[in-house]
Protein backbone atom coordinates (compact mmCIF):
# COMPACT_ATOMS: atom_id res chain seq x y z
CA UNK A 1 0.00 0.00 0.00
CA UNK A 2 1.39 3.21 -1.01
CA UNK A 3 0.53 6.17 0.96
CA UNK A 4 0.92 9.49 -0.64
CA UNK A 5 1.21 12.58 1.44
CA UNK A 6 -0.10 15.86 0.23
CA UNK A 7 1.11 18.95 1.88
CA UNK A 8 1.19 22.63 1.08
CA UNK A 9 4.50 24.06 0.18
CA UNK A 10 5.34 27.51 1.52
CA UNK A 11 5.55 28.77 -2.03
CA UNK A 12 1.88 28.21 -2.66
CA UNK A 13 0.87 30.19 0.44
CA UNK A 14 3.07 33.18 -0.40
CA UNK A 15 2.11 33.52 -4.02
CA UNK A 16 1.88 37.24 -4.96
CA UNK A 17 3.67 38.53 -1.85
CA UNK A 18 6.72 39.57 -3.85
CA UNK A 19 4.51 41.65 -6.13
CA UNK A 20 3.00 43.53 -3.18
CA UNK A 21 6.48 44.09 -1.69
CA UNK A 22 7.81 45.38 -5.04
CA UNK A 23 4.87 47.77 -5.45
CA UNK A 24 5.32 49.16 -1.94
CA UNK A 25 9.07 49.49 -2.48
CA UNK A 26 8.56 51.28 -5.78
CA UNK A 27 6.19 53.80 -4.20
CA UNK A 28 8.62 54.40 -1.32
CA UNK A 29 11.53 54.91 -3.73
CA UNK A 30 9.54 57.37 -5.84
CA UNK A 31 8.65 59.34 -2.70
CA UNK A 32 12.29 59.41 -1.57
CA UNK A 33 13.53 60.53 -4.98
CA UNK A 34 10.85 63.24 -5.10
CA UNK A 35 11.82 64.44 -1.64
CA UNK A 36 15.50 64.51 -2.63
CA UNK A 37 14.71 66.50 -5.79
CA UNK A 38 12.67 69.09 -3.89
CA UNK A 39 15.16 69.44 -1.05
CA UNK A 40 17.95 69.86 -3.59
CA UNK A 41 15.87 72.49 -5.37
CA UNK A 42 15.32 74.33 -2.10
CA UNK A 43 19.06 74.34 -1.36
CA UNK A 44 19.75 75.67 -4.85
CA UNK A 45 17.13 78.42 -4.40
CA UNK A 46 18.65 79.31 -1.02
CA UNK A 47 22.11 79.59 -2.58
CA UNK A 48 20.68 81.70 -5.39
CA UNK A 49 19.04 84.08 -2.89
CA UNK A 50 22.34 84.34 -1.01
CA UNK A 51 24.30 84.99 -4.22
CA UNK A 52 21.87 87.65 -5.38
CA UNK A 53 22.11 89.38 -1.98
CA UNK A 54 25.92 89.37 -2.24
CA UNK A 55 25.90 90.77 -5.77
CA UNK A 56 23.36 93.45 -4.85
CA UNK A 57 25.52 94.48 -1.87
CA UNK A 58 28.59 94.71 -4.11
CA UNK A 59 26.66 96.71 -6.69
CA UNK A 60 25.41 99.13 -4.06
CA UNK A 61 28.86 99.33 -2.49
CA UNK A 62 30.27 100.68 -5.74
CA UNK A 63 28.22 103.85 -5.32
CA UNK A 64 30.81 105.95 -3.50
CA UNK A 65 30.28 109.52 -2.37
CA UNK A 66 32.92 111.31 -4.46
CA UNK A 67 33.25 114.14 -1.93
CA UNK A 68 34.43 111.62 0.69
CA UNK A 69 37.24 110.36 -1.55
CA UNK A 70 39.32 113.45 -0.70
CA UNK A 71 39.15 112.67 3.04
CA UNK A 72 40.41 109.75 5.11
CA UNK A 73 37.15 107.80 5.19
CA UNK A 74 35.43 106.64 2.03
CA UNK A 75 31.65 106.65 2.36
CA UNK A 76 28.84 105.35 0.23
CA UNK A 77 26.37 107.64 -1.43
CA UNK A 78 23.49 106.19 0.60
CA UNK A 79 20.68 107.04 -1.83
CA UNK A 80 22.59 105.84 -4.89
CA UNK A 81 23.77 102.69 -3.09
CA UNK A 82 20.24 101.73 -2.05
CA UNK A 83 18.89 102.48 -5.52
CA UNK A 84 21.61 100.42 -7.24
CA UNK A 85 21.15 97.44 -4.91
CA UNK A 86 17.35 97.53 -5.22
CA UNK A 87 17.64 97.76 -9.00
CA UNK A 88 19.84 94.67 -8.98
CA UNK A 89 17.29 92.79 -6.85
CA UNK A 90 14.47 93.87 -9.16
CA UNK A 91 16.41 92.76 -12.27
CA UNK A 92 17.02 89.37 -10.62
CA UNK A 93 13.31 89.01 -9.84
CA UNK A 94 13.84 88.86 -6.07
CA UNK A 95 12.34 91.05 -3.37
CA UNK A 96 14.43 92.37 -0.55
CA UNK A 97 15.57 95.25 1.59
CA UNK A 98 18.69 97.40 1.54
CA UNK A 99 20.10 99.43 4.41
CA UNK A 100 23.17 101.67 4.60
CA UNK A 101 24.69 101.88 8.07
CA UNK A 102 27.29 104.40 9.10
CA UNK A 103 27.90 105.37 5.50
CA UNK A 104 30.35 102.50 5.03
CA UNK A 105 28.29 99.32 5.43
CA UNK A 106 25.58 98.11 3.08
CA UNK A 107 23.26 95.29 4.22
CA UNK A 108 21.03 93.44 1.79
CA UNK A 109 18.33 90.91 2.72
CA UNK A 110 16.56 88.92 0.01
CA UNK A 111 13.34 86.93 0.09
CA UNK A 112 12.24 84.47 -2.56
CA UNK A 113 10.44 81.15 -2.76
CA UNK A 114 11.03 77.72 -4.27
CA UNK A 115 8.16 76.01 -6.02
CA UNK A 116 8.54 72.27 -5.37
CA UNK A 117 7.91 69.66 -8.05
CA UNK A 118 6.83 66.67 -5.96
CA UNK A 119 5.75 68.19 -2.64
CA UNK A 120 2.85 69.92 -4.39
CA UNK A 121 1.08 66.54 -4.37
CA UNK A 122 0.86 66.71 -0.59
CA UNK A 123 -0.14 70.39 -0.51
CA UNK A 124 3.22 72.18 -0.18
CA UNK A 125 3.19 74.68 -3.05
CA UNK A 126 5.91 77.09 -1.96
CA UNK A 127 8.98 77.02 0.28
CA UNK A 128 10.38 80.40 1.38
CA UNK A 129 14.12 81.03 1.00
CA UNK A 130 16.16 84.02 2.15
CA UNK A 131 19.62 85.42 1.74
CA UNK A 132 21.65 88.16 3.30
CA UNK A 133 24.94 89.86 2.61
CA UNK A 134 26.96 92.78 3.84
CA UNK A 135 29.41 94.94 1.90
CA UNK A 136 31.77 97.29 3.68
CA UNK A 137 33.44 100.17 1.91
CA UNK A 138 37.08 100.64 2.85
CA UNK A 139 40.09 102.44 1.46
CA UNK A 140 42.95 100.03 0.68
CA UNK A 141 46.46 100.47 -0.62
CA UNK A 142 48.44 97.42 -1.75
CA UNK A 143 45.86 95.15 -0.14
CA UNK A 144 46.09 96.84 3.24
CA UNK A 145 43.14 98.79 4.58
CA UNK A 146 44.00 102.45 5.26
Amino acid sequence: MTHRRTHHTPRQDERGSVTVWMAASAVAMILLVGLAVDLGGQVHAQQRAQGIAAQAARTGGEQIDTASMRGQVVRADAAAAKAAALAYLHAAGVSGTVAVQGGTTLQVHTADSYRPLFLTYIGITSIPVTGQATARIARALDGTER
